[in-house]
């Protein structure tokens, strides 16, 4: 399986419910998943500038809804 080899290190294998599973399994739109993503990894792979990272994303989010009002 491809998530058996996971690229750039092993911080989503160590999960007992890896991030891609649950994105899957719900269709979690791409913002949304990158939220998910960061925030699941931040403490064993990029610490702070993966919480950046989520943020820019939830950012998007907000602005993509005010616009739509």
């Amino acid at each position: 399986m491809s998530k058996d080899t996971q690229i750039g290190g092993n911080h989503y294998q160590k999960m007992k419910i890896q991030p891609i599973d649950f994105i899957l399994k719900n269709n979690i739109g791409f913002c949304e998943a990158n939220v998910i993503k960061y925030v699941c990894r931040h403490q064993s792979k990029n610490g702070i500038e993966d919480l950046k990272k989520a943020k820019h994303y939830i950012e998007l989010l907000i602005e993509e809804l005010e616009n739509d009002n």
